[in-house]
């Protein structure tokens, strides 16, 4: 416990030093999201409420979290935010489809001996939630990914306000273009990383490539690797498109 305390001072000190009031604001919004997502998985586990409902509420908060207390209310969060939750819903129609078909909702092979203890029969969709697992997954990479497009928008924007709508959208995805890649990697070695463990067992208990490829623990971690690449790439365009039409909107306002 004193270790944790340590760590968490080291990490409070360094976001002041180095963010200042927004260094503050960052560290507070740890809490506030592990707050959401305790009181979330709570809320799931009761069957008081749709699994899918709870996580679409879950990502607006947390989005407005990421967004709007950290970087404050502004054109380029408020143009984030709409970016984010458009993307959330196109990811939850496409994971809704994929995670039907890839049939990788339950427990594994690998968690038999451990659950077979316990009552199976605890009144949960697991396809739920398995898409509320997925998108809780690509959340924080949708939101940084949005506002790491709007804000040097809007600062090309105010460099260079005769700037056209075209103009604007296309130095967007030029921006998305150059963290697309190191975004999706950053995902990938997060997952990969988390799940390091696991290839130690698969290797234990001498599986063959097919059956690592075909097993449901392997299969979710990949089908989540590829929805969050997906949310990243779809993200870019909408976030571009939207931010161009909103600033070049509020230029022809101010003219009038």
């Amino acid at each position: 416990m004193n270790v944790l305390l340590w760590l968490a001072a080291i990490l409070f000190i360094l976001m002041i030093v180095i963010g200042g009031k927004k260094g503050v604001r960052s560290f507070i919004a740890l809490f506030l999201n592990f707050g959401v997502l305790l009181i979330t998985t709570i809320l799931m586990t009761s069957s008081l409420m749709n699994p899918i409902t709870l996580t679409m509420i879950a990502c607006t908060i947390i989005s407005c979290i990421n967004l709007f207390y950290i970087n404050e209310v502004n054109s380029k969060t408020i143009t984030a935010f709409i970016s984010t939750l458009i993307t959330i819903f196109i990811l939850f129609v496409l994971i809704g489809l994929v995670t039907d078909k890839a049939m990788i909702q339950g427990f594994r092979e690998e968690e038999m001996e451990e659950l077979g203890i316990f009552s199976l029969y605890i009144g949960v969709d697991f396809v739920k939630i398995g898409i509320a697992m997925i998108i809780m997954s690509t959340i924080g990479a949708m939101t940084d990914v949005a506002i790491a497009i709007t804000s040097p928008m809007q600062e090309i924007f105010n460099h260079h306000p005769s700037i056209s709508r075209k103009e604007l959208f296309t130095s967007g995805m030029n921006i998305g273009r150059d963290i697309l890649g190191s975004n999706t990697n950053t995902l990938f070695f997060a997952f990969i990383g988390g799940y390091m463990a696991l290839l130690l067992l698969f290797k234990d208990l001498a599986y063959s490539a097919g059956e690592v490829i075909n097993s449901k623990v392997f299969s979710e971690e990949i089908l989540t690797i590829l929805c969050a690449g997906i949310g990243i790439a779809l993200i870019i365009p909408i976030a571009s498109w939207i931010n161009a039409y909103f600033l070049v909107r509020m230029r022809e306002k101010v003219a009038k």
